[in-house]
């Protein structure tokens, strides 16, 4: 081989590893994570570490009872709040973002069966850090938000919470109700924690969906392959 066929060859080969390092850069800014999921209680992650050693139950035990007056009426979902949902691929979890979140939850401590709650988001502030994905997610091909500006959820029971509150302590109750999106509605059942803390209620709450629960379509291709579970976190803050 002589030195100006071998120089081609090197040539070729480096055009063929940089394009291969440009796509895969780009599929992976496209298809990866930009989004980190925040908790409304910072204390539960303490409180999961430190559940063996009685520490938690005993700072619990020192906060002050919280009023029934202070607990019931109605709450609004404040500025603070998001909803999140993630999908899960064969390269990483996916995480979307919406902070455009309204609803209220009527709290009657001493009977839940008394107890309402709705809520929902703008299909439009849904975000994953990437324009060209959002556009898609919204588009006629999954959420359709031009028909559907909207997705919401209207609570039916409330189980589990307490009738006596102490400020600053997290209790673990299930939220079933209604999710709706593209006008289907779907019955779920959300594993949730709520606290009272400085004045307001935190309200922290997962459920699993499917694709097909709402008539979408699975998004996976020859570059990746997408779980069929899609993951709803509440991260609601609310005041009266």
């Amino acid at each position: 081989m002589n030195k100006k066929a071998r120089n081609w060859i090197i040539a070729a080969a480096a055009v063929v590893v940089i394009g291969g390092g440009a796509t895969y850069a780009f599929m992976t800014n496209y298809l990866g994570n930009n989004v980190e999921i925040e908790s409304v209680l910072p204390t539960q992650a303490a409180a999961n570490t430190e559940s063996t050693s009685g520490t938690t139950a005993e700072a619990a035990s020192t906060g002050a009872a919280v009023a029934a007056e202070d607990l019931n009426g109605t709450w609004n979902i404040a500025d603070a709040s998001k909803v999140y949902f993630s999908v899960t691929t064969s390269q990483e979890t996916v995480n979307f973002v919406d902070d455009q979140v309204s609803g209220t939850w009527d709290v009657n401590v001493a009977d839940a069966t008394q107890m309402k709650g709705s809520g929902a988001i703008e299909i439009d502030a849904i975000d994953s850090g990437n324009a060209q994905r959002d556009d898609h997610i919204k588009s006629d091909d999954y959420f359709q938000m031009s028909q559907f500006p909207q997705a919401t959820f209207t609570a039916t029971a409330f189980e589990g919470l307490p009738q006596e509150w102490t400020d600053g302590e997290v209790y673990d109750f299930t939220l079933d109700g209604t999710l709706t999106l593209k006008g289907i509605e779907k019955p779920v059942t959300f594993d949730a924690k709520a606290s009272y803390q400085d004045g307001k209620l935190l309200l922290s709450g997962t459920t699993v969906v499917t694709f097909e629960d709402f008539g979408l379509a699975n998004p996976h291709s020859v570059v990746l392959s997408t779980e069929n579970d899609i993951n709803v976190q509440l991260e609601l803050t609310l005041e009266k």
